[in-house]
């Protein structure tokens, strides 16, 4: 091979396909046998090579057929990965949720909240750190607090318990106190914006901010920052609320351990938060925040939410605009509001569910939130096979099965579903378009900075999988998306256990994986549905940990999903249980 530089040598290597007719495989044995040629050419024994790496089978004619084109191919790859790409260009083209034939609600009513509470300001101001985002607005509202006031407390609390829960990454004191100043000065003016005048939150740091931090988790990005702000910290900025902190993510999107550590959850500090949104989950769990902004591409809003017994929303795809934030996949990436109560999440979703012109997966369709809606005129669904299943944690077993007679006592007629069988397909979707989201950072000697470097490795396995396959897999998801939308037609809402898991232990080195139980063989499915869900507290362990369920509805279906589960909530009142910090 030529003498070429380091960096030179090392992209050829790394941009080298072995099959150029639309494929995105990579294999190391193609890399290999290329630096053993000593040439960068892609030879017929390498295309047989990668093909069996595939799966496929060519005879040698027609490997010689291919070896020009995938030799000439290598050009066009070339002007691709030498372009530089902004973090928020996505694909032209644009996923939705909707499979023929399924029907959504338009409704044209306006908003129309609970009644004011009327509560009086405690004494001691941080009384009322667990309250629910609209009793702080009518404080606000009233001017029996300011926002000046309420900013500090919550940043007090925030920097005080950040060193048990690990779920800062930035705060930003000068940032809020000069908002919650300005919402003030406009409160006294008569300019009330409405319900989050005032309000503090948080952000999950793959959220930009302009001129602040955002680094993914992840110490190949720590020093990032971005000349702009998303779409939902302006949109939240419109509505009055007051941004304090930019909150941790599991590195990359991945888990609860980012650079500086472990999230812990403000129920049990010796456990990580789970999910990428551990910080958003540990801190409004704790009450250092009214509510937060997390994100959920397979799992990261529901599961911090069912570990740190926080009312997290996961909208339907294409709800909120997705602009400034960290791309997973461009066809599950979700933002969602975590809160405490089930009301506040509709608060929210007020706020920031509407197209920016700028995401174009966002759909017109308005989000409307009527708190006066009968949930007795839902139909609504259980998961059967899911609510059955043994493997479970069995604490977890009994509180699902309250929560069914709970919802019976409070007069909902629970229609049995069946969940379709479908094979998994979770891994080859978002695997894939995060690889090609984090492709620069592959390609060069970054990864090497990455804090959990299997991510790395799971990025360069991604290389592997043909594009065939990836397309195949999606038209797949097709299928599963109908199959579900059939299972769940006779609905408005249905309710399915959520993160109880397997209790029994993982497979030997080599052993089968066994095969998912119905709880998550329905998650995964709606999960790549993009089906709306909120998950929520549920009961508590005898180790005094909170357990969760789930409720669902079909594309677009939030206001009565959220109507069923602020039934639940009120007679329940799990959520008012606070962490022993």
């Amino acid at each position: 091979m030529p003498q070429l530089p380091d960096t030179t040598r090392r992209h050829f290597l790394t941009s080298l396909s072995a099959l150029g007719v639309g494929s995105t495989l990579l294999p190391g044995v193609l890399l290999a046998n290329a630096e053993a040629a000593g040439s960068p050419t892609v030879t017929a024994t390498m295309i047989k090579d990668a093909a069996a790496i595939a799966g496929l089978t060519f005879s040698d004619e027609e490997i010689a057929a291919m070896v020009k084109a995938v030799n000439q191919d290598h050009d066009r790859y070339a002007i691709v990965h030498a372009a530089q790409i902004p973090n928020d260009v996505a694909p032209p083209f644009y996923f939705s949720p909707l499979v023929p034939g399924m029907k959504i609600e338009r409704p044209t009513t306006p908003l129309r909240f609970s009644p004011s509470s009327t509560r009086p300001r405690p004494a001691n101001l941080e009384e009322v750190a667990f309250w629910p985002v609209t009793a702080l607005a009518d404080l606000l509202r009233t001017r029996a607090v300011t926002s000046e006031e309420l900013t500090k407390m919550f940043l007090s609390r925030l920097h005080r318990l950040n060193e048990k829960l690990n779920c800062v990454v930035t705060f930003l004191d000068d940032l809020a106190l000069a908002q919650a100043r300005q919402a003030d000065a406009e409160i006294a003016a008569g300019n009330y914006r409405g319900p989050l005048h005032g309000v503090p939150w948080g952000a999950k740091d793959i959220i930009s901010v302009k001129g602040y931090k955002t680094t993914w988790g992840s110490g190949a990005y720590k020093d990032q920052t971005f000349d702009y702000d998303a779409t939902v910290v302006e949109l939240l900025r419109d509505a009055g609320a007051v941004l304090i902190a930019k909150l941790t993510t599991g590195e990359l999107a991945g888990g609860d351990v980012w650079f500086g550590g472990r999230t812990n959850n403000p129920w049990k500090l010796d456990v990580g938060a789970s999910g990428s949104s551990a910080g958003p989950g540990s801190a409004t769990g704790a009450g250092c925040v009214p509510f937060a902004i997390g994100t959920e591409t397979s799992g990261s809003i529901l599961g911090p939410s069912a570990r740190c017994g926080v009312t997290g929303l996961r909208p339907t795809f294409g709800r909120v605009s997705r602009r400034g934030v960290m791309a997973l996949s461009w066809t599950q990436d979700r933002l969602g509001p975590m809160c405490r109560y089930v009301e506040d999440c509709a608060v929210v979703m007020s706020a920031i569910s509407r197209p920016d012109g700028q995401d174009l997966a966002v759909t017109e369709l308005p989000f409307h939130w009527d708190a006066t809606r009968d949930f007795k005129k839902l139909r609504v669904g259980f998961v059967e096979e899911a609510f059955a299943d043994k493997d479970r944690n069995p604490e977890w077993i009994a509180n699902d099965a309250a929560t069914l007679a709970q919802l019976r006592a409070l007069g909902v007629t629970l229609i049995p579903l069946k969940v379709p069988v479908f094979p998994e397909l979770d891994t080859i979707s978002f695997t894939v378009e995060s690889a090609v989201f984090f492709d620069e950072l592959i390609r060069t000697d970054r990864y090497r900075q990455l804090t959990v470097k299997a991510r790395g490795e799971r990025y360069r396995v991604a290389r592997l999988v043909p594009a065939v396959e990836y397309l195949q897999s999606q038209r797949l998801r097709s299928v599963l998306m109908a199959k579900l939308a059939a299972a769940t037609a006779e609905v408005d809402v249905y309710v399915a256990p959520y993160g109880s898991g397997r209790i029994d232990p993982p497979p030997a080195p080599g052993a089968p994986t066994p095969p998912l139980n119905a709880t998550q063989r329905h998650t995964t499915m709606a999960n790549l549905a993009c089906y709306p869900a909120v998950a929520l507290p549920n009961g508590f362990t005898t180790a005094g940990t909170p357990s969760s369920i789930a409720f669902y509805a079909r594309p677009y279906g939030e206001a009565a999903l959220l109507t069923l589960a602020k039934a639940y909530q009120d007679a329940t009142n799990f959520n008012l249980k606070q962490p022993p910090l």
